[in-house]
């Protein structure tokens, strides 16, 4: 095991459940980013680096399943966004020495705020949440433009923790065509992290969306990760009822508050739901996998 990955275990206190074969889980991901890619025809992918520790994963996996020169960085910072951040970044392009490009999103996103027709938040928070989801939806509609253009797939950087709590914007930073990291809780990222040599300032840092100055995803989801998926492992992958996680220690409030996110953000996890009309209604009796064949 990583030495790396062995002082994450031992400085977060990361339980055994939570704990993964990063050697193993990296060679299945690459394998599927290879798999998934070329079996539709495409050899390029395109991802949204911000600096953060999900991006992160998911290009250096990308890198290695493609060849850095089929892996494209594309960095959208606004002009809130922290200088630190955009480091972090670099500091990734320029280990896997992959093909980046640098896009400020903040011009095309203040040119629709500053419309006499669009509504004023209604308080800082309301205002701070729409900008930071506009942003997150900017950033898609470019990536899927350089998709477009490099004749390349978008991959998916959202993990198993945010997928279930909905935090997430939809058609924003929700959006892929694929995702090698939805189905790795939050701490196991950090352990894929370590092991695949992402910069160290990346590991250290509080993870964060960058969505407003000081922004923190713990501070908004209000507690840590660490916790969090200890809870999320039990309700989801073991299947143990509230009440059980309960009465063997885990905090109270925070089992109900997980719980109620997952339930209330579902939607968030499907396709749109059709109005079904006929015999053969897509998402229900025509659900064929996308390399059916015809």
């Amino acid at each position: 095991m990583n030495d790396r990955v062995e002082a994450l275990w031992a400085a977060e206190s990361i339980r055994p459940e939570l704990r993964i074969n990063t050697a193993v889980v990296e060679k299945m991901l690459v394998a599927f980013i290879a798999d998934e890619v070329t079996k539709v025809g495409f050899g390029k992918i395109v991802v949204g680096l911000s600096g953060g520790i999900d991006s992160a994963v998911s290009y250096y996996l990308a890198a290695k399943a493609l060849g850095p020169e089929n892996t494209h960085a594309v960095l959208m910072p606004y002009r809130t966004s922290s200088q630190a951040s955009l480091d972090d970044a670099m500091a990734c392009v320029d280990d896997c020495h992959t093909p980046h490009v640098v896009v400020d999103i903040s011009d095309q996103v203040d040119a629709y705020y500053a419309q006499a027709v669009v509504p004023a938040g209604r308080d800082d928070a309301d205002d701070r949440l729409r900008r930071g989801n506009k942003m997150a939806r900017e950033r898609m509609t470019i990536l899927y433009d350089f998709s477009q253009h490099l004749n390349a797939l978008v991959l998916g950087t959202s993990n198993k923790t945010e997928l279930l709590l909905g935090y997430g914007t939809l058609h924003g930073d929700m959006a892929s065509a694929l995702n090698p990291l939805g189905d790795l809780y939050k701490t196991q990222i950090r352990q894929l992290a370590a092991h695949l040599g992402v910069p160290q300032p990346i590991l250290d840092k509080p993870p964060t969306a960058d969505l407003f100055v000081g922004q923190t995803d713990e501070s908004q989801l209000g507690y840590p990760y660490t916790a969090i998926d200890a809870v999320l492992i039990e309700l989801i992958d073991h299947r143990r009822p509230a009440e059980h996680l309960v009465a063997v220690g885990h905090d109270e409030a925070l089992v109900q508050r997980v719980s109620r996110l997952v339930g209330r953000t579902q939607f968030k996890r499907r396709l749109p739901v059709i109005a079904k009309l006929s015999e053969r209604t897509i998402d229900r009796d025509f659900r064929y996998s996308r390399d059916w064949g015809y």
